[in-house]
């Protein structure tokens, strides 16, 4: 298993920006064979670490996964086509094809004799008439059925889940599944339309301070609720729950609740900077409110996040800062990274 340093550790994603953290975290705590895979270029990835034997493989691909899978003892599985809101509205096909990533993945890993598997699914897979008003009460593991995920990318995520359970119930194979609620952090996307929240507000927060322009557009009214988990916290969490004898999906998530229009707040008072604001009610806004209930996952593995908003945003502004004085586009390739 993991605590065994000399096992095959395999992160699918690892190109992408949780995969690239896990990566580095893996080989931060002593582990000698980490496999990093992703379908990206070298020079695509975001973070690359030297010491893992990176592959740069298409896991849509079942020869593929069973090349990935060879000799591991643990598979991350990480990957996925997917982005921000206006991403996953625009490309639902797209979004539902990760499901060939999770099914040849899963039948190597099987075949391989794989000790466990993890599966990155989302909090979209929460049924949308419990998202319905921004005060949302937060969401429970049991709030995913009756079904009504979002479409495209949700579905796709409650579908391997199931695919997931089946596996272990039949195969035997050892299956953890965490559902992710909105990952933020540096060395992700911040530009280029698969940006998440957090990284589209630091983006447009500096370059109206660049520019001078001092003015900043915002999707839907702002006043759609969100939460927002750094990536640390993630991580640890991540982990817990692959190293765990909790056989059904958990929340992952933060539970302090923000508006859009608080996040935005948030991140002019990093900036030192106070913007006019231009809301694009047409533009994809998602649900209008979702947050994470942690009573199961605290209960069970005593984790909780230790990050607050204010510090991830912090250091989340201060990278993409640097990256766009720098000159860098930001901009991702199709990826099969991160869930």
């Amino acid at each position: 298993m993991q605590s065994n340093r000399d096992n095959l550790i395999v992160v699918c994603g690892a190109g992408g920006f949780i995969g690239g953290h896990l990566v580095g975290d893996l080989l931060r705590q002593g582990h000698r064979r980490v496999r990093a895979v992703d379908i990206k270029p070298f020079d695509g990835w975001y973070q690359m670490s030297p010491e893992a034997d990176n592959r740069q493989l298409d896991l849509q691909s079942k020869d593929n996964c069973e090349s990935a899978a060879d000799g591991a003892a643990v598979i991350y599985n990480l990957a996925a086509d997917m982005g921000g809101m206006g991403f996953i509205e625009a490309n639902k096909g797209l979004c539902m094809l990760s499901v060939l990533i999770n099914t040849h993945l899963l039948m190597a890993a099987r075949d391989a004799g794989v000790q466990r598997f993890f599966f990155s699914s989302s909090a979209c897979v929460y049924a949308a008439d419990k998202q319905t008003d921004a005060n949302v009460v937060p969401l429970k593991e049991s709030d995913a059925y009756p079904a009504q995920p979002e479409d495209g990318y949700g579905w796709e995520k409650l579908f391997s889940e199931r695919m997931n359970r089946h596996f272990r119930e039949d195969f035997g194979l050892v299956t953890r599944v965490a559902r992710y609620h909105n990952v933020y952090g540096p060395h992700g996307t911040w530009t280029g339309g698969r940006e998440k929240a957090p990284a589209a507000i630091c983006r447009k927060v500096i370059d109206a301070k660049l520019s001078g322009r001092r003015e900043i557009e915002i999707w839907g009214t702002g006043e759609q609720t969100r939460s927002f988990m750094y990536i640390d916290d993630c991580l640890k969490g991540t982990q817990m729950i692959m190293n765990s004898d909790i056989e059904e999906p958990l929340n992952l998530g933060s539970s302090e609740l923000v508006t859009i229009n608080q996040l935005v707040d948030l991140v002019e008072d990093i900036a030192g900077v106070q913007l006019k604001r231009r809301y694009d009610l047409g533009a994809p806004k998602g649900v209008n409110g979702r947050n994470s209930d942690n009573t199961l996952i605290l209960n069970r593995l005593g984790w909780e996040p230790r990050i607050s908003l204010r510090e991830g945003m912090e250091q989340t502004y201060r990278w993409i800062y640097d990256q766009m004085t720098a000159g860098v586009t930001g901009v991702a390739a199709p990826s099969h990274a991160d869930a």
